[in-house]
């Protein structure tokens, strides 16, 4: 037996392996509103240095410096793909930034100088009797001007535009079809100064009728016309083929299937677009200084005598050139602007509504 001793030899130590990570540097979270600011505060320091007195150059100015100062410093830290990336960010960001201002402008100045004469009394009394050189007077004849041509156009335009997007989609073959669609686009842009002059020529001077809101609600129809029949078209092209061929494999007539099956499929699209149809020609001037003449006093009847309107009303106190007169017509623009306002937002609750519920 040997007396040989053993030693502990310690095992080979393992080679060091270096953590490796597969995260670029990157900017931290608050940079982008650190460069905002600061392109603001650059952007305002060469306005005064320059001596430029519009606030808007200076806010171009500031975009200018934001979007390069945030590509120069994203491709030095993450790289050039993430500062190519950064830049087409920036530059949405800073367009949506410039076409929201004069919206932005546009409400805030409406409201501030609308706000001073619209009350209840501009509400509830019209402008007989009223000196227009003086403060008084009120809208109300014009927003029930507005509210029945409104309603005499909507139950003009909506079943025929209805009707007629049914055609297109589920009957509509050859010539005809075609011939529809194409003559629908091109009222699409005809402008609303040629419809208030048809009316005008066809309906007034030579069937010999009188200036009335009826008359308004004409040329109104002609505008909308259009707008509903490709809202409704499109919303019926929505609607699955399956539905229609479930109900015309179980004997339903093609029609009951239309009445019963696809337009409650497709009403809640086709009610958000008859609102918005309705929001478009809410506030159209010409073919209303054209048709309705205008009136200082109530007049209930669309069907006979001239009648006021929203858009005429703000048209005719503003050529009248005075500050009253002035108050007024910011007022009525501000009633415009929350009807049409309101009609938008109803159709949104509409759309969200009739939207399809997730899991039916």
């Amino acid at each position: 037996m040997s007396n040989a001793t053993t030693t502990n030899v310690p095992p080979p130590a393992e080679p060091s392996v270096q953590p490796t990570t597969l995260r670029r540097p990157r900017l931290p979270r608050w940079a982008p509103a650190a460069l905002a600011a600061g392109s603001a505060a650059a952007g305002a320091g060469a306005g005064l240095a320059l001596g430029l007195q519009s606030r808007v150059q200076w806010g171009l100015i500031a975009a200018v410096v934001f979007i390069a100062a945030t590509y120069a410093l994203t491709s030095k830290v993450e790289g050039a793909r993430q500062a190519r990336d950064r830049l087409a960010t920036s530059l949405v960001w800073v367009c949506f930034l410039i076409a929201l201002l004069p919206l932005v402008s546009l409400l805030w100045e409406t409201v501030f100088r609308g706000s001073k004469v619209l009350d209840g009394y501009f509400l509830t009394h019209s402008m007989q009797g009223i000196i227009t050189l003086e403060p008084g007077g009120g809208a109300y004849h014009a927003l029930l001007g507005t509210l029945e041509q409104i309603g005499l156009t909507v139950l003009m335009a909506t079943p025929i535009g209805m009707l007629t997007a049914i055609y297109l989609v589920e009957y509509g073959k050859g010539r005809l079809a075609k011939a529809v669609t194409f003559f629908v686009d091109v009222m699409t842009g005809i402008p609303s100064i040629v419809a208030g002059l048809f009316i005008l020529s066809f309906w007034i001077l030579i069937l010999g009728f009188g200036y009335s809101g009826f008359a308004g609600a004409l040329a109104l129809t002609i505008l909308m016309l259009p707008i509903v029949v490709r809202s409704t078209e499109e919303m019926l092209k929505l609607v699955p083929n399956e539905l229609r061929e479930a109900s015309l494999a179980l004997g339903v007539p093609k029609w009951l299937t239309i009445v019963k099956v696809v337009i409650p499929t497709a009403i809640g699209g086709i009610t958000t677009g008859v609102m918005l149809a309705v929001a478009r020609v809410a506030g159209e001037t010409a073919p209303i200084l054209l048709l309705v003449f205008g009136a200082n006093s109530i007049n209930g009847n669309p069907f006979e005598g001239p009648q006021s309107s929203l858009p005429y009303y703000v048209y005719r106190q503003w050529s009248l050139g005075n500050e009253a007169s002035y108050d007024r017509a910011w007022a009525a623009a501000l009633l415009l602007i929350a009807f049409v306002m309101a009609l938008n937002l109803v159709a949104r609750a509409i759309a969200r509504w009739k939207a399809p519920k997730a899991g039916h």
